[in-house]
């Protein structure tokens, strides 16, 4: 099993969750609780897996995981 770092984006002024993947480039979904963003997360990195193995493409593996920080401007 391999783990990936998910991105949750509050979604604003409407409620829910944006997530993205960001090993996985491409690998995008929603969820309308925190709870449902993290498991249509689970079933859209399977998904993203499933089509790229069918594909004959490799698996991206993630190495470093993510860092955020924030800036002023």
């Amino acid at each position: 099993m391999a783990k990936y770092t998910i991105i949750l984006e509050p979604n604003y002024p409407e409620k829910g969750y944006t997530v993205r993947v960001p090993a996985l480039p491409g690998c995008i979904t929603y969820g309308q609780t925190r709870e449902e963003a993290l498991a249509r997360a689970k079933e859209a990195i399977e998904g993203f897996i499933e089509g790229l193995e069918k594909a004959g493409g490799p698996v991206p593996e993630e190495i470093t995981p993510v860092e955020m920080d924030t800036v002023t401007v």
